[in-house]
């Protein structure tokens, strides 16, 4: 038999990988983008000659395919200081960072799970596998079938390789933008133990990390075995801990603004921005709205005493309240409220566990069996948003109203609001704004993710007649069990517990002291709102609930594959595999009995849900020679075609093919040249299909007709005329150029969210074409370019409230089936303003249209250094750098209004990256650089509509040293060498962490 080694002999049962990267005849011929040891390459070769190239099934002789492949080695999670497979994924240019980081200010940071996303298409439109093969999704099922980076165990990493632009024809469904293949070690022996821990220059952000791995060969070779277990901690970072988002910056309707053109923004910075209705003392009001109505004398209804506003401090004293310099509803400039960045926290703290086990046994010559087990732990830590009880919000959620009875009043803070308020003392009620969530609730809540896979595969050869025919079988099994943990408010106990009342000289909730014994509750504690973290811990225990959900991912797959050489042409061998998948993906989501009951919120419920689906796919690769081995033509040495059909048939969305065809022309020794195209598709996860309606409480999102928003969007002229034809139609709104909607930020809408059974399969067509020029007069450089086109129809939209909107008002015509899905408020309720949109609908719908357009650049020169100096031996240096350009990447949820996302923060025109590695024996030293290009700081921005609407270019640099002293290994490095900043305002357009230090130790046994 033509015996695979080790590594080869896995990828030949994994050979999924393979064939995506060939089933679309991508661009790049086994490179990488790193410099990275032989050992690594993209090739492996076995005994008998032939290779299995990651990109495609079919076993060959050269180690190049037309996929475009980008490779990162063990090296360089090392170098860097990594602790998850996640971390890595952000150094390879074509990848959107994943930060575990919020949006902006005031957002949650979600989470903590990771997943990767190829050329800002959606984490939904790139595919994860390990080893070639399909991974149980860690998604909630409330979003895109994606793999959390997370669980992927560091300590066993060979390399990733990520393949670029489709793969549906070779993997299946959502390889649209590309793969991402986690390629593990299968060759492991003896003992390594890793540690390393890193800093910030400012003292915080510990960073920590311990993975030991055991390996061992026997039976004489023939089998070997490897047990890795690791964990890992990275902590929760507040938007206080970084100068930038400590600025608590938001904008707001500029009032100096004249109208369009005249160079002036329509919004302006408020810095630090503070929620001036509330904070989390309590503000006290005279009636429980803040708009300036005729009953507080054309005022704000604050409580005031000698005009000036009053509230509680924190030992619930009753002192002068300073709401700011008011900028509208709901932000001012500095003062005594809630300040905006206080929300929600800026990083998830995620902590990993993760143990694997991976072996092989060659039964025979012939016959190899192998197996994958994994138990992977992921718990990210983050702070929430909290309760708040305003006069922003509407009921139930509306302020506190209380009375002079109120037993937690303090004799002193009586006589100060009697005197501010004389009908206080004969019963009259002041209503309380405040935020509760120091009061109530813990420092963090968790998301808890256990993920559990055993994979099974036998691979072989055998003769038939004067062909060998090679095979492969692998069945796997893997199963996700999420918790998704938050802290509610119960309503009726929050009621029974402010209804306090002095009974003998004790404070009681006032239901146990009435004279209806039905409506007791002996569990019931009184809670004291007035001042800072008042509430004792019964009060707590009473009022709080846990809300969550619980969710179950499974998936089964089985996959056949078998291959030949058919015959041999004087161009050389022509090759075919066939291949035959099978897979079985179910779902459960079970709330909390909090949420199924509606006990939180405006008592809305939540119901769970379950689903399956199942596929069958069958597909057929090909590689024909055209030139080569004996007839070669002048600048041709070589031309060849390859081709990938795919059927799939999927138990809800039906049928679907897909295919890819390329070709590979070496023009002389030093270019080549490589063209593809594909057709991919992605299929409705099981939540898009079958979620049932839910009514929840949540923020609107952008609003169009905003001050800040209108003169933005795609065509803001159409959005302008459109908003002033329905405010004309509606005066009661009151002045558009300075209306804000409050519901952006704070006021809670009712959304109604669910799924849509008539989804469909969403495509894409995706050409890509590029050379690799490796000139033999500069031995060890290389230079490869690839450019990539994809055109994405019936895109699977998630629609949201804001995506109506902002096709409802970005759209001429308007759509009326659209604009109906969402409802402003018609007369101001006495707490919000009339225009607030208080309804509306997330769904998901077959709308989308995605063009994507951009270039891959890769250089790599790697030479001994002997080469340039003649005496001794002065070490290695390899330099690589890779860049990815977006000249165009335009958006369309509906199919109608695009919005260009290429040159913004969400997408830089460029992204690129230098990587420098000297090496002598036993010295390791590396620099990196990391570059981001100058952008907008949205679509479409101008000084018109943003004060900052370029944010300039930024780059970062690292440095790091380790050296081999045989049993130990020690490392030490710098990340953000100059600490530079993200640039302003934008806190995601570099490094928020700053400059930070690592130290590590590997230790070799």
């Amino acid at each position: 038999m033509k015996k695979t080694t080790a590594r080869a002999g896995l990828l030949a049962t994994t050979t999924l990988a393979g064939a995506a990267c060939l089933a679309f005849a991508g661009p790049a011929a086994g490179q990488t983008t790193q410099p990275i040891p032989p050992a690594s390459q993209n090739a492996t070769a076995d005994d008998g000659d032939t290779i299995i190239v990651t990109g495609s099934r079919i076993r060959r002789s050269v180690a190049s395919t037309p996929a475009p492949v980008t490779t990162l080695g063990a090296e360089n999670i090392s170098d860097r200081g990594y602790v998850s497979a996640a971390q890595a994924l952000n150094d390879i240019t074509a990848l959107d960072p994943q930060l575990n980081q919020a949006p902006g200010s005031g957002a949650s940071s979600g989470p903590g799970q990771q997943f990767p996303s190829l050329f800002g298409l959606g984490t939904g439109r790139t595919l994860t596998l390990v080893n070639g093969r399909r991974f149980v999704t860690s998604s909630s099922g409330l979003g895109d079938a994606q793999v959390d980076a997370n669980i992927i165990p560091v300590g066993l990493i060979e390399r990733i390789e990520v393949v670029q632009a489709g793969g549906a024809a070779v993997y299946g469904s959502d390889a649209i933008a590309g793969v991402v293949n986690y390629i593990l070690k299968d060759d492991f022996e003896g003992i390594e133990i890793d540690g390393l821990t890193s800093v910030s220059d400012r003292g915080d952000y510990w960073t920590k990390s311990l993975r030991g791995t055991f390996g061992l060969n026997f039976a004489d070779g023939r089998g070997n075995a490897a047990l890795n277990a690791e964990w890992s901690e990275s902590p929760i970072l507040e938007f206080r801990d970084r100068p930038l988002t400590n600025l608590s910056r938001i904008t707001t309707g500029n009032p100096e603004d004249t109208g369009p053109n005249d160079g002036i923004p329509s919004v302006r910075e408020v810095m630090p921005a503070h929620f001036w209705p509330f904070n989390s003392n309590g503000v006290i009001y005279t009636i429980p709205a803040p708009a300036p109505l005729p009953p507080c004398g054309g005022q704000i209804c604050f409580l005031r005493q000698d005009g000036q506003p009053l509230q509680f401090s924190p030992d619930g004293s009753v002192v002068p309240y300073d709401p700011g310099v008011i900028m509208g509803i709901p932000f001012a400039k500095g003062g005594d409220g809630f300040r905006f960045s206080d929300l929600a926290g800026l990083r998830t703290g995620v902590e990993r566990v993760a143990t694997n086990a991976i072996g092989r046994y060659d039964i025979t010559d012939r016959v190899r069996f192998s197996a994958e087990l994994l138990f992977a732990r992921t718990t990210g830590s983050f702070r929430p948003q909290g309760f708040a009880r305003t006069v922003l919000s509407p009921a139930p959620l509306n302020a506190i109203p209380f009375t002079i009875s109120n037993p937690f009043l303090t004799p002193e803070a009586i006589n100060a609001l009697t005197a501010a308020s004389p009908g206080f003392a004969f019963g009259a009620p002041l209503f309380l704004s405040k935020d509760f969530y120091f009061d109530l609730f813990p420092a963090t809540v968790e998301a808890k993710t256990d993920t559990y896979r055993a994979l099974a595969a036998l691979e072989g050869d055998f003769d038939l007649g004067d062909r060998n025919l090679y095979w492969s079988v692998s069945a796997s099994y893997g199963r996700v069990e999420g918790q998704e943990r938050g802290f509610g408010v119960h309503n009726a106990h929050f009621s029974n517990a402010l209804a306090a009342v002095d009974s003998g000289g004790q404070i009681v909730c006032a239901i146990n002291a009435d004279a209806d014994p039905t409506n007791d509750d002996p569990a019931c504690a009184p809670l004291d709102p007035f001042g800072f973290n008042r509430a004792s811990q019964a009060a707590r225990d009473y009022v709080m609930v846990d809300t969550g959900q619980d969710f179950t991912n499974e998936q089964i797959d089985v996959l056949a594959t078998i291959g030949a050489t058919l015959f041999t042409l004087p161009t050389g061998e022509v090759k075919a595999v066939l291949a035959y998948e099978h897979r079985d993906e179910q779902a459960k989501f079970v709330p909390l009995p909090a949420n199924q009951l509606g006990l939180t919120g405006t008592g809305n419920t939540v119901a769970p849900d379950s689903g399956g689906y199942n596929t069958d796919e069958i597909s057929v690769e090909a590689l024909l020679p055209l030139i080569g081995d004996r007839v070669t033509l002048p600048f041709a040495q070589l031309i060849e075609l390859n081709g990938v059909y795919r059927y799939v048939d999927n138990s809800i969305a039906g049928g679907e093919s897909v295919w890819s065809a390329g070709a590979r022309w070496q023009v002389v020794d030093d270019l080549t040249v490589r063209a593809t195209r594909s057709r991919n598709f992605r299929a409705p996860t099981l939540t898009q299909l079958l979620a049932p309606n839910n009514v929840i409480l949540t923020q609107a999102g952008i609003d169009p007709c905003d001050a800040d928003r209108i003169d933005s969007g795609p065509n803001p002229e159409v959005r302008r005329a459109n908003c002033e034809a329905e405010w004309a139609a509606n005066p009661q709104y009151g002045d558009l150029a300075t209306f804000q909607d409050p519901a952006e930020n704070f006021v809670h809408t009712e959304v109604t969210e669910g799924g849509n059974p008539d989804l469909r399969n969403e495509i894409s067509d995706t050409w890509t074409y590029g050379f690799v020029f490796e000139p033999r007069f500069i031995p060890g450089l290389t230079f490869s370019f690839d450019r990539l086109e994809i055109d994405l129809t019936d895109g699977l939209s998630p629609f949201t409230t804001a995506d109506f909107m902002a096709t409802c008002y970005d759209s001429s015509p308007q759509p009326a089936e659209i604009c109906s899905q969402f409802e402003r408020l018609a007369e101001s309720d006495g707490v919000r303003p009339a225009g607030t949109v208080i309804r509306g609908r997330t769904t998901t719908f077959n709308a989308g249209v995605v063009q994507f357009r951009g270039e891959v650049y890769f250089l790599n020169y790697d030479v001994p250094l002997d080469r340039l100096f003649s005496s001794g031996d002065p070490g290695r240096l390899s330099v690589s750098i890779e860049a990815t350009h977006t000249s165009l990447l335009t958006t369309s949820v509906t199919g109608a209004a695009f919005t260009r996302t290429d040159n913004t923060v969400q997408q830089p025109d460029w992204v690129g990256r230098l990587n420098a590695v000297y090496s002598k024996g036993p010295l390791r030293l590396t620099y990196q650089a990391n570059y981001l290009s100058k952008v907008l700081a949205g679509p479409d921005a101008t000084i018109e509509n943003n004060p900052n609407p370029v944010i300039a270019a930024n780059a970062t640099h690292a440095v790091s040293g380790q050296y081999d002293f045989g049993p130990v290994v020690l490392r030490a490095g710098v990340t953000n060498l100059t600490d530079k900043a993200p640039s302003y305002p934008n806190f995601a357009h570099g490094d928020i962490l700053g400059r930070r230090f690592f130290f590590g130790a590997t230790a070799r046994f």
